[in-house]
């Protein structure tokens, strides 16, 4: 009993002791750093180092040979602030960006990070980092024009990159990434550059638009030529339909058309041919109507003109042999009368004459007819007379009144009175 215990105790004091040795000897190594084992020989690439390099693993420490260290590989950020970093041409810059760093974690730069970063703070660090991108920042600066580090920072950028790709490598340090945040100058030069360039980018810009909109007026009005000329072919085709369509819709109503034109023309003719009689019938009414109205009351009034043209020719053939007669008796009368015939033919002729004027005066002897005032009686009137009577035509009328109380002469026969026919 009393060796079993004096087992165990020796069992829990080895286990004590490996704990302690395990505790103090056995380092794990994290994904982020990098643990390096200082004192023992290393061979690499034929080259010697007194030290070996853990990374992501674990190892055991020998003990009073070996002293272990470790080296954080994660990102450092650094602000880059550069102020009166000449360019190219003499103008002075402020240059601000921002840089990541790390540590190299492959061969062969972590040896230089090892040599030269080893035992030294984060921050140190970061600040040998950022003196050395300063540097850069200032030599590739210098090689550049203002328009060239302004107009493409993506460019400037690579180049500092590439600038500062060897120092940083010699310090152990890898530059992952670095932005150009901003690029200004106290003399306004950018500013200039920077309004040349909007200006020229406005200008760019309008060009652009006039000819987008050019090449889209020419291209809107090329559909609209083509939607012009789809459409006219379009309605063509339905005209051409539509014509086909009444072609043979006419070709197929031309029978019924032509039949029910023919029965039209029969019906019509039909009825032309049954009105005939019936015209014929009128035409012979309205002639015996004209007849009746016109034709018979024309006759009879033919009939009656002429009977009153023979009446009236009788009455002038009678009055014409009367009027002969009576001429005829004058002029044998007239004869008689010898060369006092004008005389008594106008005594007779002024008998009626005499006895009027003898009428409205009392019974005078006149011994002489002398000319009065015109303006007077009627026996002035009467003087007046036979004194123009006497001038004229040379008929002495106071004288052969005279002679008229002393002798007879012999009558002349009166002249015949012709009867006026209307």
């Amino acid at each position: 009993m009393g060796g079993l215990i004096a087992l165990l105790a020796i069992l829990g004091a080895g286990g004590g002791v490996v704990s302690l040795i395990i505790r103090n000897l056995y380092y794990i190594c994290q994904p982020n750093e990098v643990l390096i084992f200082a004192g023992s020989r290393q061979t690499a690439k034929e080259r010697s180092y007194g030290y070996r390099l853990v990374k992501g693993g674990s190892s055991l420490r020998t003990p009073l040979l070996e002293r272990v260290m470790r080296m954080d590989l994660t990102n450092m950020i650094i602000e880059l602030k550069v102020a009166n970093a000449f360019s190219k041409g003499g103008i002075p810059l402020k240059v601000e960006g921002v840089a990541n760093i790390k540590i190299a974690g492959e061969e062969p730069a972590i040896h230089n990070a090892i040599e030269r970063l080893l035992g030294k703070s984060r921050q140190e660090i970061e600040t040998i980092a950022k003196e050395t991108l300063e540097g850069n920042l200032r030599g590739v600066l210098a090689s550049l024009t203002p328009e060239q580090v302004n107009e493409d920072k993506i460019a400037f950028a690579k180049s500092l990159l590439d600038e500062a790709e060897e120092d940083l490598e010699k310090l152990g340090l890898i530059l992952d990434t670095l932005q150009i945040q901003n690029i200004s100058d106290d003399v306004r030069y950018l500013d200039s550059i920077g309004r040349k360039q909007q200006a020229e980018l406005q200008r760019d810009a309008r060009i652009a638009e006039a000819q987008a909109q050019a090449e889209s007026a020419i291209q809107t009005a090329e559909n609209n030529k083509i939607t012009a000329i789809r459409r006219i072919d379009r309605d063509m085709g339905i005209a051409a339909a539509e014509a086909e369509r009444r072609i043979q819709d006419a070709m197929t109503q031309r029978p019924a058309v032509i039949a029910e034109a023919e029965a039209a023309i029969a019906s019509e003719l039909a009825r032309i041919q049954a009105e005939i009689p019936v015209q014929q019938e009128r035409i012979k009414q309205v002639a015996q109507q004209l007849k009746a109205d016109i034709v018979a009351p024309a006759e009879a009034d033919c009939k009656r003109a002429i009977a009153t043209a023979q009446g009236q020719a009788s009455r002038i053939t009678e009055t014409g042999k009367a009027q002969a007669e009576g001429i005829k008796k004058l002029a044998e009368s007239w004869s008689a009368a010898g060369e006092n015939a004008r005389d008594i033919f106008l005594l007779q002729k002024l008998e009626p004459l005499l006895k009027s004027l003898s009428a409205a005066i009392p019974e005078v002897e006149v011994q002489k007819v002398t000319l009065m005032n015109s303006q007077g009686n009627s026996v002035a009137k009467a003087a007046t007379l036979f004194e123009q009577l006497k001038q004229t035509t040379g008929l002495d009328v106071a004288g052969a009144v005279n002679a008229l109380t002393s002798r007879e002469y012999p009558q002349i026969a009166p002249e015949p009175e012709t009867e006026q026919h209307s």
